[in-house]
């Protein structure tokens, strides 16, 4: 890809079809008559995870102020009005697509201040009316698109950009070096190409905005960038004082009322399922410090009933595939593991390969992934020399192309042995957020891990 249009046409019909037509389609549809009210619930109730996300964002404060329980997408667009439901399922739609493909550091903060941009456009305006809020919303949201479309692919470019950048080579510069564009012109072409409609095309568009509304999005997207470095200084003050002028208030209002947003923004996060980018938004970069390295506590509830279906299982008439995709499931939902992977010997009696997996970004994981018994190769490192351990990295260990967190960051591993040989292992990790697991986290997972393990000794003895 050298051109803008290259990157465009590539984004829209290699990467990012379905989010691509999805969008358009949404982003055509207004809140004229019931057929189209129809057709939003309908596009909404097709994707369940996407009902699950819409329904959540119904429930909280942020839309709902009446605090009015709403348990159907029908009532939803009822009782918080069209346009509030169709901003939910465009930020869930994103948000959600862009993660089940890449979960890279620079996606993560792209995400967390499109968030933080969108929440403080919404909050400042001035008018009050529903479409209006939601359209800077939206336009805060998608104002970067571009970015966020090529940070959630894996590319040689992304790997080749990255590393400028943390070189200290200046943003655009390196864009320019490595893509033969920018950031900005793709978003440009991609909001033409995805028919996102007039207001984010003259928020992203050169020149003056037409609108006090997309001069207030252009602000907010600043302020997000800006306020990571804190609510002070040259570049902040400037743009309390545009700010001022798009609402008619003082700057030191403005100021204030940007902390107050900042913390909505963070909710926002949570309720759309990512609430590892609160980490990254002003207020909480220090806690995020103070924090890190410490694991999830585990769900106790969630595992014991887990445990519970293990052991009437086993009792009952043992299923090696039904025990261990309890167990993932044990590491993954109980445990807060965010990536799970067995994996059990192949044809050849040389390699173990994946069995089972679960998490965001594990798919590649089914073709790809497989670890030596003997422990020699890129990944031999991750065999436990104990039952259960937590895995520490080696600086040293090159790791492999097709994932970047493998041997990279601390992860949970346990052995299946039959009759004395190694016939299995339990992989799990956090990818991008890598903190070393609790002495909680392990023995939870070595209780699920000796479920499966009880299941193959059962197997083997019967079978012996």
């Amino acid at each position: 890809m050298k051109s803008t249009q290259a990157w465009v046409t590539y984004l829209s019909k290699v990467e990012l079809p379905v989010l691509a037509n999805t969008l358009r389609q949404i982003n055509k549809l207004t809140d004229s008559t019931n057929s189209t009210v129809n057709e939003l619930a309908n596009a909404i109730l097709n994707d369940a995870q996407l009902t699950s996300q819409v329904l959540r964002l119904s429930n909280t404060v942020f839309y709902n102020q009446t605090r009015t329980q709403v348990s159907t997408v029908s009532r939803a667009i009822t009782l918080i009005g069209f346009d509030s439901v169709k901003s939910m399922a465009i930020s869930s739609l994103l948000v959600d697509t862009l993660l089940q493909k890449n979960d890279r550091p620079h996606l993560l903060i792209c995400l967390a201040r499109a968030i933080h941009a969108a929440v403080q456009a919404r909050c400042l305006l001035p008018k009050r009316n529903e479409q209006a809020l939601e359209e800077v919303f939206i336009g805060a949201l998608l104002m970067n698109i571009g970015e966020l479309a090529f940070w959630s692919c894996e590319t040689e470019q992304a790997t080749e950009l990255e590393a400028l950048l943390q070189q200290g080579e200046p943003a655009t510069e390196a864009q320019k070096k490595v893509l033969h564009t920018t950031f900005t012109e793709i978003t440009r072409g991609l909001v033409d190409a995805w028919s996102l409609g007039p207001f984010i095309k003259d928020v992203v568009s050169p020149g003056k905005p037409n609108s006090v509304a997309a001069s207030l999005v252009r602000h907010t997207v600043e302020v997000a960038r800006v306020s990571e470095e804190g609510w002070s200084g040259k570049e902040m003050d400037v743009l309390l004082e545009q700010i001022g002028m798009d609402i008619d208030q003082n700057p030191a209002t403005v100021r204030d009322q940007l902390k107050i947003n900042a913390g909505e923004a963070a909710k926002v996060a949570v309720s759309l399922g990512i609430p590892q980018v609160t980490e990254m938004m002003p207020g909480n970069q220090g806690k995020t410090r103070r924090a890190q390295g410490e694991a999830p506590p585990v769900d106790a509830s969630l595992q014991l009933a887990i445990l519970q279906d293990l052991t009437r299982s086993l009792t009952e008439k043992p299923d090696i595939n039904e025990i261990c995709q309890l167990v993932v499931e044990g590491i993954h939902r109980a445990i807060g593991m965010q990536r799970v992977a067995l994996l059990m010997g192949d044809r050849s009696g040389t390699l173990l390969v994946p069995r089972k997996v679960g998490g965001k970004g594990t798919d590649v994981w089914r073709d790809k992934l497989e670890i030596r018994r003997d422990g020699t190769g890129p990944l031999g490192g991750l065999l436990p020399h104990s039952a259960c351990a937590i895995y520490q990295p080696d600086k040293q260990t090159e790791g492999v192309p097709y994932d970047r967190w493998l041997t990279r960051v601390p992860a949970l591993v346990g052995s299946l042995k039959a009759n004395g040989r190694l016939v299995g292992l339990f992989y799990a990790d956090n990818a991008a957020n890598d903190y070393v697991p609790s002495e909680e986290q392990l023995n939870s997972f070595n209780h699920l891990v000796q479920n499966a393990q009880l299941c193959i000794t059962l197997m083997a003895s019967r079978n012996g």
